[in-house]
């Protein structure tokens, strides 16, 4: 409320015992800057102040007499007894007050609740929202991915210490044989030496003033004896050394040997951590997984590709449909001790199949594989389209040891990486049993195992096999060489056939004649299929991977330049190679040798074909975040400058 910048208010006359005199009161209230609003005013000291002054406060009701009407104005003789007056009414202020703490308390008491609403959900960490199922399976993947790095680490470690602690064995062995070796010289010194007379002993006693003429001979021999004595102290010293030797390459290799016994405990630990990882996997979440490949392939592989992957999905999502929870490899090991729900499968001819169970659901019998197989399978359909590079796995690229080595190590089981060591890891399969998971394996002219693959039901193989120059599913013939690594033998089999030389994946032999080099995909080159290239414009392909990484160049050029990547030239055929080179012998490659010819090389134009321009400076600044490169000798320095020529480096 608002108080008047003056206020006049007339008093009723005040009786004493002696006069009534009427009084007048003048109020002038202080400025509103420097005067609170009315908390000083309604204390009750001001109040009995007001009362006392006869002065109403504003809002306040007039004082009345004890009849009920107002006294006359001066009316004189002793004033009666005033009635109490009522409790004055609560002022809109106070009325704020209660209000306001109200306010507060309700506030307190809400967020009191929430609080307690929130300790009663699950803990989450700060931030985290609940995450899609691609995200999972992304996360999944990079974790088993790191996993398996730390465990190919472990090992590489182990080994380089096992190295280590061989070498000082070596090393501690040779210097025993020092050590007998100087000891032996000192035996033959003493041996010598006790057989000798006094005289031979201390040839210097012969000396003789009367006989002059033997002194040469005399020290000679005292001479020879000297030398002797010295040989044997040497001896003695070096056997001493060499045995000090030997005791300190024996602690070496003791440490060395305690150093692989940790690396390979650690590597066990990893392994043990991606199986507990793997063991909670919902199925849903390694669908997913096993979705997550984005590399490129000819359309009839890339159908090939989909609809077995469309049916490893399908698996999975009849699990989560019986609500059927996949159990470990141990789990599964004892076909009359399974988990509840679960029974033996039987083959053909009633045997239980090691390894898996079957469930019941819907009226149909539904085989589950240990969750460890699932896993493996998912990481192998996630590598489809990877390209097929000899000795590696992984990730960039994968021969068909190393594709089923990482997938298996994806999911828990360390897997060895060569041929012989993976079928030694498992329990051969007749054919009338094989399950999705199994090691399929192929021989090479019958001498050697020479390829593998991870089998995916009926025919179908998914590896990293050199005529397929990339991870695909393929079919496969012949399906008599399997074994299954969740079912590790008591004791190794021994190989189906006879050790042969390194295995080539399945790659075609050359053609007699042609070039040692003539092989990736089992085509030679510039003789490559036409269906086995992806196009990236009218009349141009390219190897698939290489085109998918130039389309991804092309859109970025574009988004600087205005418009995608101006193309000349790209595969290039045997013949269209011959031509060229007879046109241009000096700037062309001989004929079968070009990497055009293995579609990993393009020309450019618009700009590109220039030293010196804006659009050569955007590719010499951003080809490499795509995987081309432009060659030494292509450059303005080198041998052939060539600004237009790129190629696909990162996989060459």
């Amino acid at each position: 409320m608002t108080a008047p910048r003056a206020q006049v208010t007339a008093q009723r006359p005040r009786t004493t015992s002696s006069t009534t005199r009427p009084a007048v009161t003048t109020r002038t209230p202080a400025p509103r800057a420097s005067a609170p609003r009315t908390p000083a005013a309604r204390t009750p000291a001001a109040r009995t102040s007001a009362s006392r002054t006869g002065t109403p406060r504003a809002g306040a009701p007039r004082p009345r007499t004890g009849t009920g009407r107002p006294r006359p104005a001066g009316a004189a003789g002793p004033r009666r007894p005033a009635a109490r007056r009522p409790a004055p009414r609560r002022t809109p202020g106070a009325l704020r007050r209660w209000r306001d703490r109200l306010g507060v308390l309700t506030g307190a008491t809400l967020a009191v609740l929430l609080l307690l609403g929130a300790l009663t959900q699950p803990p989450t960490e700060a931030g985290q929202v609940p995450k899609a199922p691609t995200d999972d399976a992304r996360s999944t993947a990079t974790t088993v991915a790191e996993a398996t790095a730390r465990y190919r680490d472990a090992l590489a470690e182990a080994s380089a210490a096992s190295t280590r602690a061989q070498q000082a064995r070596d090393a501690g062995t040779a210097a025993l044989a020092d050590v007998a070796t100087a000891r032996a010289a000192v035996g033959t010194h003493a041996t010598a030496a006790y057989k000798r007379t006094a005289e031979q002993r201390w040839p210097v006693g012969r000396l003789s003033v009367d006989a002059p003429g033997a002194t040469a001979d005399v020290l000679h021999a005292a001479g020879l004896v000297e030398h002797l004595t010295d040989d044997r102290d040497a001896q003695v010293a070096r056997a001493a050394q060499a045995a000090v030797h030997a005791a300190q390459f024996t602690d070496e290799a003791a440490a060395a040997e305690d150093a692989a016994a940790d690396a390979r405990t650690r590597a066990a630990a990893v392994l043990d951590e991606v199986r507990d990882l793997v063991a909670t996997l919902d199925p849903r979440t390694s669908a997913q997984w096993a979705a997550l490949s984005t590399s490129p392939a000819s359309a009839e592989q890339q159908e090939r590709n989909a609809t077995a992957l469309a049916g490893w999905q399908s698996y999975l999502d009849r699990l989560v449909a019986a609500d059927v929870t996949p159990p470990t490899a141990a789990a599964l090991t004892d076909a009359g001790d399974l988990p509840r729900g679960l029974a033996p499968l039987r083959d053909a001819s009633g045997a239980p199949v090691p390894g898996v169970a079957t469930a019941y659901a819907d009226g149909q019998t539904l085989t589950v594989l240990p969750t460890e197989t699932i896993a493996a399978v998912s990481a192998a359909f996630a590598q489809l389209g990877r390209p097929y590079l000899a000795g590696q796995s992984g990730p960039d690229g994968y021969d068909c040891a190393g594709l089923t080595a990482t997938a298996w190590t994806q999911a828990g089981l360390g897997l060895a990486g060569d041929l012989a060591g993976q079928w030694a890891q498992g329990t051969p399969v007749p054919s009338g049993q094989l399950q999705v998971g199994d090691l399929v394996f192929s021989t090479r002219f019958g001498s050697g195992l020479d390829d593998v693959g991870l089998y995916l039901g009926g025919t179908s193989v998914l590896s990293a096999s050199a005529d397929r120059w990339q991870v695909a599913v393929h079919e496969v013939g012949d399906l008599s060489t399997a074994v299954r690594v969740t079912v590790p033998p008591a004791t190794p089999t021994p190989l189906p056939v006879p050790a042969g030389g390194p295995a080539t994946c399945s790659a075609p032999p050359p053609a007699p004649g042609s070039p040692a080099e003539a092989a990736w995909g089992g085509w030679s080159n510039g003789r490559i299929p036409a269906d086995q290239l992806c196009g990236i414009g009218p009349s141009q392909r390219l190897r698939c991977d290489a085109a998918a990484a130039y389309t991804a160049m092309s859109a970025a050029y574009q988004t600087s330049f205005g418009t995608p990547l101006c193309i000349t030239d790209s595969y290039r055929s045997f013949g269209a190679q011959v031509d060229a080179h007879e046109r241009k012998p000096r700037i062309t490659a001989v004929p079968g040798t070009s990497n055009h010819g293995w579609g990993l090389a393009v020309d450019l134009c618009g700009g590109v074909n220039v030293f010196g321009t804006a659009q050569t400076a955007w590719m010499q600044l951003n080809a490499g975040r795509f995987g081309w490169v432009h060659p030494d000798w292509a450059q303005a320095r080198g041998e052939n400058p060539e600004p237009w020529h790129w190629e696909y480096g990162s996989l060459a």
